[in-house]
């Protein structure tokens, strides 16, 4: 049963619970702001003349198509659909390893580099999802949920928010809130965790993981256990996903080129959300999710941040395209595959189109770093 408002230490960052599905669909419905952006997403060429015709269209829509869902796991059927659909369209291929050596009655926390605001943890779901295990709880940033409508839809597909705009003292209590309903999310409630390595997406393509991340997991273990113990509870899976093409590629490329070349570059309002959308709709190619193995005996932040890392790089799939990017030869690699490579520098300037190289050869890179070192 899920604890009451009163007694809720978690309310306000917890995904929704079954019982307040009905009422947030309702909001959703009449939230006039969310039927504007799925009507302009449905009828891009229209909706400017003829919105007032269409809105009502597009609001009857949605309340048949969520008439039937009264629990989590109903809204989440329904995503399932438009998964499904979204990898049919913009990937050529989506493919997973290491999972066979989990348990379905376990719960981890699974920890994964970052490419793409919302594909990363769908991905990393879907494979669970289609190997008979329970999705997950996700990780957002309060960054992306400016919007109240993007806030519910996130929370009903099982999202927990971090707080990433606490100031002076509230930065401590956010991060220990954070740090407690991780842990009784994995041990109470028995459900696994996705969260990334580090905080915003690598640009550059090299994934390393910010111990900082790892100290607020243990925040809130500090007075019980000793790290090691906090490690052998948590059961971290660190998680390797790789896109055979990146569909923010150029505009992260645009973005670092903006600021080495000035310094600054000034994120518009909603960039965070445009970014989510061109990530969904965007040509992926051949998407890998390589899950590792459960973390255990390591003693510090730093040495649980190194083997995540060991373990992301070692097992990060290389695509055509960063092999390319690389230079290396293969001779597996096609006319076509060159080609399609070669596209994504159209209209690029030399100094963004060198950055975008960069990102796509330094996971082979990091890769032969580590085989050199063994």
């Amino acid at each position: 049963m899920s604890a009451s408002p009163i007694n809720d230490p978690f309310q306000n960052i917890r995904p929704y619970h079954d019982s307040e599905v009905s009422d947030v669909l309702n909001r959703l419905i009449h939230d006039d702001e969310l039927i504007s952006v799925l009507t302009r997403y449905q009828f891009p060429q229209m909706a400017s003349l003829f919105g007032w015709l269409l809105k009502p269209a597009i609001r009857i829509f949605l309340a048949q198509k969520t008439g039937e869902i009264e629990t989590i796991q109903d809204f989440q059927t329904l995503i399932a659909s438009y998964m499904t659909k979204m990898i049919g369209r913009t990937t050529t291929r989506l493919s997973c390893s290491g999972i066979e050596a989990l348990d379905t009655d376990e719960a981890y926390l699974f920890v994964s580099n970052h490419r793409d605001i919302a594909m990363d943890p769908a991905f990393i779901n879907w494979a669970l999802y289609q190997n008979g295990f329970d999705t997950l709880r996700i990780a957002i940033g309060d960054n992306l949920l400016r919007k109240p409508y993007v806030s519910d839809l996130m929370r009903l597909n099982k999202s927990f928010i971090v707080n990433r705009s606490a100031k002076g003292r509230e930065v401590l209590t956010a991060l220990g809130q954070l740090s407690a309903y991780i842990d009784h999310s994995l041990v109470q409630d028995e459900a696994s965790i996705w969260i990334a390595q580090r905080e915003g997406r690598a640009k550059d393509g090299n994934d390393f993981t910010d111990p900082a991340i790892l100290k607020m997991f243990y925040m809130a273990h500090r007075k019980q256990r000793s790290f090691a113990e906090f490690v052998e509870r948590a059961k971290i899976v660190p998680v390797s996903i790789s896109y055979e093409y990146d569909p923010c590629d150029s505009a992260k490329a645009l973005e670092l080129d903006s600021k080495q070349q000035g310094g600054e570059y000034q994120k518009s309002q909603f960039e965070d959300i445009e970014s989510i959308v061109a990530g969904i709709n965007g040509d992926k190619g051949h998407v890998h999710v390589a899950f590792g193995e459960v973390i255990d005996g390591l003693d510090t932040p730093d040495e649980l941040a190194a083997e995540i890392d060991r373990q992301i790089i070692e097992s990060y799939y290389l695509h055509p395209s960063n092999l390319l990017a690389a230079g290396v030869e293969s001779v597996a690699i096609g006319e076509e595959q060159k080609a399609q490579f070669a596209a994504r520098f159209d209209g690029l300037p030399e100094s963004a189109a060198e950055i975008l190289r960069q990102m796509y050869a330094n996971p082979v890179l990091n890769k032969r770093k580590y085989q050199e070192a063994v």
